[in-house]
């Protein structure tokens, strides 16, 4: 999945043990890049990362440091209950919100010494339509109020980074990367994972400053806030 000897470049995808994430992995790791693989359950060549634990992010960033890293993905992330408001929890509310929304604010925190020193500069965000409060109802009425509220926070997230990263150079995008067939999409989903990752990966790729703030799904579209 990953590899240590590659030149184009460093790139550091969380949720990498399955899934979209390895898929991700995989894709920059053939391409050439040194991939950083963070996974809860460490295996060799990878890092271990509990997104739900600042502690272990924090840990992370001390690992890494002095590593410059060209390409951050944001994609761990968790789905929670989906009965609607009858069987909203708050505890399981508050861990999806922790893992999808703050999280990735930690990371990119922890991680920003590391894209200042690499090359590229570019933080990616795996959000979703179903946090588009424009879009996100228009086709699906599935009742996971936690899933929704923490990528539409996820988006205000990334716009936030986008003003405050962009002194330093730093790109930063939210993308959706499509009803995924995978553990959390289902095998119901739409897309296939290598076909989301390609596409995922073709637009991270093509990112500069010129993207940085901006939306948009796997195939380009750009998808309304």
């Amino acid at each position: 999945m990953t590899s240590s000897t590659a030149d184009r470049g460093t790139v550091l995808v969380t949720g990498a043990s399955r899934g979209l994430g390895r898929a991700l992995a995989d894709l920059y790791a053939t391409a050439g890049f040194r991939v950083i693989a963070c996974m809860r359950q460490a295996v060799p060549g990878a890092q271990a990362l509990d997104v739900a634990d600042a502690g272990s992010i924090a840990a992370l960033g001390e690992r890494l440091k002095g590593q410059p890293i060209d390409i951050v993905v944001n994609n761990a992330a968790v789905r929670g209950d989906t009965g609607g408001l009858d069987t909203l929890e708050t505890e399981d509310f508050l861990q999806v919100m922790r893992i999808n929304a703050l999280a990735p604010l930690l990371l990119a925190r922890a991680l920003r010494p590391n894209l200042l020193a690499g090359g590229r500069k570019v933080l990616v965000n795996i959000g979703s339509r179903a946090g588009s409060l424009a879009e996100g109802t228009i086709d699906d009425e599935d009742g996971d109020y936690a899933y929704r509220c923490s990528k539409a926070a996820l988006n205000m997230a990334t716009v936030k980074l986008a003003q405050d990263f962009r002194r330093d150079g730093i790109a930063v995008i939210s993308l959706h990367p499509g009803w995924v067939r995978t553990d959390m999409g289902g095998a119901e989903a739409a897309v296939d994972v290598a076909e989301s990752a390609a596409g995922l990966k073709a637009l991270i790729d093509a990112t500069t400053l010129g993207e940085t703030g901006s939306f948009r799904a796997y195939d380009g579209r750009t998808i309304a806030w």
